[in-house]
């Protein structure tokens, strides 16, 4: 009994930022918290052989980053459909469903990936690395190079630690890191951040956009959109950029009748965020799934909507109401 509330002690800290570490790398939170539950119980059945050689959280970190880079050896990296194809120009072409071999990217709740602080700084770091545009990005990394790069350049591990994680060299560690931020420049990780407005704006947003939704009203949803507006909806490769044509398909094809739609309001990836819910034939509302919004103090940039019913749930929400 002592031994196991030693451990707890000494690893219990470290879950939520290793969840936001493994989803950082994996894309799913689903995965990642497989992923940290496996590396409690490995830490656990190794503990009594823990040496100190290293902290406790780089031990962790250790086991969870290699375990995720197997992981990402098994399977496809995650994406979104802007990251697939050009936007369709047309907001009535034929919709494409994915197949089952794609493999979606998923939001994440911000009560599992953020810490508690009350240090503004920190607050807007912690946001910036789990933003969807950050994640979606890492994903086109190969595995060890998307490892160095955060555990370098997110985390701020030192290159010697980081090579002891990883079983390598010091100046291989180095290498991959050039590499890895080569490649993160070709494909924007880095990119100016958007001039974000404050929680209350972002809010506010928020709530007039579900208000919008609800009551299918498209007048409100244009008023709240931005011209250079982008929509994805997964499990749709087909996705819109510009006011012209999102408008258009969110009127003609998504709003339905006032009362179609039921969104509660949370926060994803540092972002103001919805669980959306779609009502049936007999008035319950079924589970639709998240929808994500990106937002300047001027309006919504981005709405990224994540179809799977399962995520509702994830993110702490009933699976169905009347």
């Amino acid at each position: 009994m002592h031994a196991n509330s030693e451990f707890v002690r000494a690893t219990a800290p470290f879950r939520r930022e290793l969840i936001a570490h493994c989803y950082r790398m994996l894309g799913s939170i689903q995965d990642a918290e497989d992923v940290v539950q496996e590396t409690y119980l490995r830490a656990w059945q190794s503990y009594g052989r823990f040496e100190g050689r290293s902290s406790v959280r780089t031990w962790l970190y250790q086991i969870a980053t290699n375990r995720c880079i197997t992981e990402m050896a098994k399977r496809t990296r995650r994406t979104l459909p802007s990251r697939m194809s050009d936007p369709e120009p047309n907001p009535n072409a034929h919709l494409q469903d994915a197949g089952p071999e794609v493999r979606w990217l998923q939001p994440a709740p911000d009560a599992l990936t953020l810490g508690e602080t009350a240090d503004p700084a920190a607050i807007v770091a912690e946001r910036e690395g789990v933003r969807l545009a950050v994640i979606a990005s890492l994903q086109h990394l190969p595995p060890r190079q998307r490892a160095v790069l955060v555990l370098r350049d997110v985390l701020a591990f030192p290159a010697a630690e980081v090579a002891d994680m990883l079983g390598t060299t010091t100046a291989s560690v180095k290498s991959t890191l050039q590499r890895a931020r080569a490649r993160a420049a070709e494909i924007g990780l880095h990119d100016a951040p958007i001039n974000e407005p404050t929680d209350p704006r972002a809010r506010a947003l928020l709530d007039q956009y579900i208000e919008a939704f609800q009551n299918a009203d498209s007048s409100a949803l244009e008023r709240l959109l931005l011209d250079e507006v982008t929509l994805e909806a997964t499990p749709l490769r087909t996705w819109f950029a510009g006011l012209s044509t999102c408008l258009p398909f969110l009127r003609d094809h998504l709003l339905g009748p006032p009362g179609h739609w039921r969104m509660l309001p949370t926060s994803a990836n540092g972002q103001p965020a919805a669980a959306a819910y779609t009502r049936d034939p007999h008035g319950a509302y079924q589970p639709y799934g998240i929808c994500v919004l990106t937002v300047a103090s001027e309006g919504i940039l981005r709405i990224t909507s994540f179809g799977e019913p399962r995520l509702v749930t994830t993110f702490g929400f009933p699976p169905a109401f009347s």
